[in-house]
C-alpha cells in the first residue's frame, strides 16, 4: 500500500503546475540576487510614492516637505535604474511574474530620457 501511495504522490506531483527552476551558477547568481533586491526596493519606492501622494492630497505636508519628498523619491528611482543598468537589467526585468498572483509591480518602472540619460 505504501508503494501505491508513493506512486500516486509522484503522479500527482507530475501533474502539478511546473515550478520555475532557479539556475544558480557563478555567472548569474549576482544578477539574480540584484534582480530580486532591486525589485523589492522598486516595490517599496512605489508604495512610498503612493503614500506621499495621499499625504499631499490630504494636506498633511507643507510645500517644502512635498519638494523634499519628491526629490528623495526621484533620487531613489534614479539610483534603482542606475544599479539595474549596472547588473544588465532593464526596468521591465524588475517586474517579477508571481504566477497566478500577477506581476509584482502594479506599474512597471519607466526610464525617462533626459539630458543626463542616454
Amino acid at each position: 500500500m505504501c508503494q501505491n501511495y508513493g506512486d500516486a504522490m509522484a503522479e500527482h506531483k507530475n501533474q502539478s503546475v511546473p515550478q520555475a527552476r532557479v539556475d544558480c551558477t557563478p555567472e548569474n547568481i549576482e544578477q539574480g540576487l540584484a534582480k530580486l533586491v532591486l525589485s523589492l526596493i522598486e516595490l517599496l519606492r512605489q508604495l512610498l510614492e503612493r503614500q506621499a501622494i495621499r499625504r499631499m492630497e490630504g494636506g498633511s505636508l507643507s510645500e517644502p516637505q512635498i519638494e523634499e519628498m519628491g526629490a528623495a523619491l526621484m533620487k531613489l528611482e534614479s539610483k534603482i535604474h542606475e544599479l539595474a543598468e549596472h547588473f544588465g537589467l532593464s526596468p521591465a526585468d524588475l517586474n517579477l511574474d508571481l504566477g497566478p498572483l500577477g506581476n509584482l509591480l502594479e506599474k512597471p518602472a519607466v526610464v525617462e530620457k533626459g539630458p543626463d540619460r542616454k
